[in-house]
């Protein structure tokens, strides 16, 4: 027996995939394996394969005609068989040594950063049309780093323990929650697919997971490394089913323990109310935590480095073609700045190339699917149609061979246009220019703007003005930057997460997130017990 201490964690570190570098020449071949077959995906309940329910074709969102393979959309029998098993496994999970847990998913993080990293790159290239470098630092580098800080955070959580009186020995016992985690992840980032079921596993708890139906295909090979890292059948169900079939199923369990969210704003207003609905017929209060939406944004100062600015607004709102919570989505910039940043800007994005990620010049690629497609499509067309906007760059869109659009610049007059208050989820920006003089009143428009606080950033070279925004804006956002695009926070270093409508900021990548999967439970052993009843006052 002894006190263990998992290895220090460390971010993976990235590979460029430069002309002729060896991890380039891995990702053709693994691309070009993975295009050869079509893959039969399993739901997987208690280790085992289950093929039940409706065969439904997997399409590459940049190439409708290639067909990567087939799920199975499974229904309520394969729902509660998922929480049965689920329910089953717990008290063996929960009682297995906090070290071997912690060895399972650094396990899973070594065979992910070696073995699996270009299966893995390219399914995410394919099936979520991410370029090269979007999906490394996704699929790979990002959820590497969540199962190594996860396990990090895991020691520390255990290590949280009591002060001592005289003859006192004062414990915690840091429990996982007492029923099932009801896991439902996003396409956007396979990173937080494979973090939303095993954060909460790790602690001891079991999960139902449902990935959202354009993640099943990466879903399938995060899978296949947990069972390979020795994951006990049962710690972790996935199951593809109907969201609203398996939410009123799960979100009215008895056992029901939390729920571990990233999606839309309104299916997690919908999935809390269910919850407070069901209050009363709960074994214990579930712990809910979520990620929901965002409209970010980026002011810039009269002081702005125009060039840092535009690059910051280039690569905060089109890569990964703006689907990303995180994403910039609006800006604003100062009269004085913008004759010099237009033509930087509109210059800079008619240099982006848009197409095929297996193509590595492009800088763009296609949105997830269809109903993706036609939702931001229809922001541009309003945008078109308005008297209050002008599109500079962009403004078009085909879905013949895949679901591509550009990236589009929007100029308005109005500070509370559609476009400035609505989370679009697409390669959308949206800018406002405002008079120098009204520094002050342009950061009123950004916090009330939207309903939202997920990121922001403040460009500017004056310490007095980065300050003020920052005040200003404490709670406009979640993460906050200077200088520096409103995307990539990476774990360990900016734990995830905003408030408002945009969550419950429970930091995903901190050891924040790692918390709300625990239940304390406080030990008091006497050395000395007392053998009178008496105090000393009675004397």
């Amino acid at each position: 027996m002894g006190i263990y201490r998992v290895p220090p964690p460390h971010n993976e570190p990235i590979r460029n995939y430069a002309p002729g570098s060896p991890e380039r020449k891995a990702i053709e071949t693994a691309l070009a394996e993975l295009k050869s077959q079509t893959i039969d995906i399993p739901m997987i309940i208690n280790g085992k394969e289950i093929r039940s329910g409706k065969k439904t074709p997997i399409k590459s969102p940049h190439n409708i005609a290639l067909t990567l393979g087939h799920y199975y959309l499974g229904g309520e029998s394969e729902i509660n068989s998922a929480i049965e098993t689920a329910l089953a496994a717990q008290n063996d999970w929960a009682d297995m040594p906090w070290e071997h847990r912690a060895a399972i998913f650094l396990k899973a993080a070594e065979l992910l950063a070696g073995k699996y990293r270009y299966v893995m790159n390219a399914a995410t290239m394919l099936a979520h049309s991410k370029n090269i470098f979007q999906a490394e630092i996704d699929a790979v580098c990002e959820l590497v780093d969540f199962w190594r800080f996860n396990a990090f955070y895991m020691q520390e959580i255990y290590q949280i323990q009591p002060a001592n009186a005289p003859g006192i020995w004062d414990r915690l016992d840091h429990r996982p929650l007492e029923g099932f985690i009801f896991a439902v992840s996003p396409f956007n980032f396979v990173s937080i697919n494979g973090n939303l079921p095993t954060a909460p596993a790790m602690l001891g708890n079991v999960v139902l997971w449902k990935p959202a139906n354009t993640a099943i295909y990466t879903s399938y090979f995060i899978m296949n490394i947990l069972r390979e890292a020795g994951l006990p059948d049962g710690v972790i169900n996935m199951v593809f089913a109907p969201g609203a079939l398996t939410g009123n199923i799960a979100l009215k369990h008895k056992s029901l323990a939390g729920v571990h969210f990233t999606g839309s704003t309104a299916t997690f207003q919908t999935m809390w109310k269910s919850i407070g609905e069901n209050i009363a017929n709960y074994r214990a209060y579930p712990r809910v935590v979520g990620e929901t939406g965002g409209k970010d944004f980026i002011v810039a100062h009269p002081s702005a480095s125009v060039p840092a600015l535009s690059t910051g607004i280039l690569r905060g709102a089109f890569e990964y073609q703006g689907q990303k919570c995180s994403a910039a989505s609006r800006a604003y910039i100062p009269q004085s700045l913008w004759p010099e940043l237009k033509p930087l800007l509109l210059n800079q994005v008619k240099q982006l190339r848009m197409g095929d990620p297996e193509d590595f010049g492009n800088f763009v690629n296609a949105v997830i699917d269809e109903n993706a497609f036609n939702a931001i499509a229809a922001y541009i067309d309003y945008a078109k149609n308005s008297k209050e906007a002008e599109i500079l760059a962009g403004g078009t869109y085909d879905k013949s061979k895949g679901y591509f659009i550009s990236p589009t610049v929007v100029v308005t007059t109005n500070p509370v246009f559609k476009l400035i208050k609505e989370e679009i989820f697409g390669p959308v920006m949206t800018i406002y220019v405002y008079d120098d003089k009204k520094f002050e009143e342009t950061l009123e428009l950004v916090d009330t703007a939207s309903p939202y606080a997920l990121t922001g950033a403040i460009f500017s070279t004056d310490r007095a003005a980065i300050t003020f925004a920052e005040r200003k804006l404490r709670h406009a956002a979640g993460n906050f930057y200077i200088n520096d695009k409103p995307t990539g926070a990476v774990v360990g270093q900016q734990p995830f997460g905003g408030g408002r409508a945009s969550g419950t900021n429970d930091k995903a990548g901190g050891i924040q997130n790692m918390l709300r999967w625990t239940s304390p439970r406080a030990i008091k052993e006497n050395f000395s017990p007392p053998t009178d009843y008496r105090y000393p006052f009675m004397g």
